[in-house]
């Protein structure tokens, strides 16, 4: 596999308490002998995002921070966001497209 190549890690539907641990099990595994430095976690597919999904995307982060990771995310809506400013983790996120960072707005 590339090493300058990101991993990209799709999340969609609604996602459950359970979902957490197999995506963080899932994001160990592709980054397992990959070599990569950087994973994407696109989040366009994401069915009314809540409390979980910033559970996810924290433990997603904490998951790749572990193995020297930089995770990034793609297509945060902006109720997504909201949710991330209110519980004090926007910083979290770093996005992994210009146009999806809210700070880089004119």
């Amino acid at each position: 596999m590339d090493a300058t190549k990101p991993i990209v890690l799709v999340v969609s539907g609604r996602l459950g308490p359970g979902d957490v641990p197999r995506l963080c099990e899932e994001l160990v595994a592709r980054l397992r002998g990959s070599g990569a430095s950087e994973a994407v976690c696109d989040v366009r597919g994401l069915e009314r995002p809540g409390l979980v999904a910033v559970n996810a995307l924290a433990r997603l982060q904490l998951t790749a921070r572990r193995r020297a990771v930089r995770l990034r995310v793609r297509g945060a809506g902006q109720e997504l966001r909201l949710l991330l400013d209110l519980v004090g983790l926007a910083e979290l996120v770093q996005y992994a497209d210009p146009e999806d960072d809210p700070d880089d707005d004119p």
